[in-house]
């Protein structure tokens, strides 16, 4: 598709966005999960907004993602030009950075355009494919 750059699928990756701050765990071996079905940003080719829900799943190690601070983070997707794609595994590289849990997944499950339903999801450790 010739009138994709590599702009346009860089877009958003490198943003800086709100601290996702943590507070220590107290407990081992159970799973955190948050949904956010509010989640926005646009098309970085077409500047049309894009919606879904993210939802985050993990297991902490040593530390526990703050809500608040979460939230910020996710709203500061609202204006971002980023595709689903790199939306979902940039969340999901952000939150490994910030608590370094046992193990983490994130799904975006978008709503239709022109027809498509998509789901992305990205899991840590990643695995490795030959």
């Amino acid at each position: 598709m010739a009138d994709y750059t590599d702009a346009h699928a860089k877009a958003g990756i490198k943003t800086k966005l709100p601290k996702l701050d943590a507070w220590p765990n107290q407990f081992p071996g159970y799973v955190i999960t948050t949904r956010y079905p509010e989640y926005t940003s646009v098309c970085p080719k077409t500047g049309l907004p894009d919606y879904g829900t993210i939802t985050i799943e993990y297991m902490p190690k040593k530390s526990c993602i703050e809500l608040k601070a979460l939230k910020m983070y996710l709203l500061a997707y609202r204006n971002l030009g980023i595709f689903y794609e790199n939306a979902v595994n940039k969340i999901l590289q952000d939150i490994v950075d910030a608590i370094h849990p046992e193990w983490c997944v994130v799904r975006g499950e978008f709503t239709p355009r022109g027809g498509l339903n998509t789901t992305i999801e990205a899991k840590w450790p990643r695995s490795k494919h030959k």
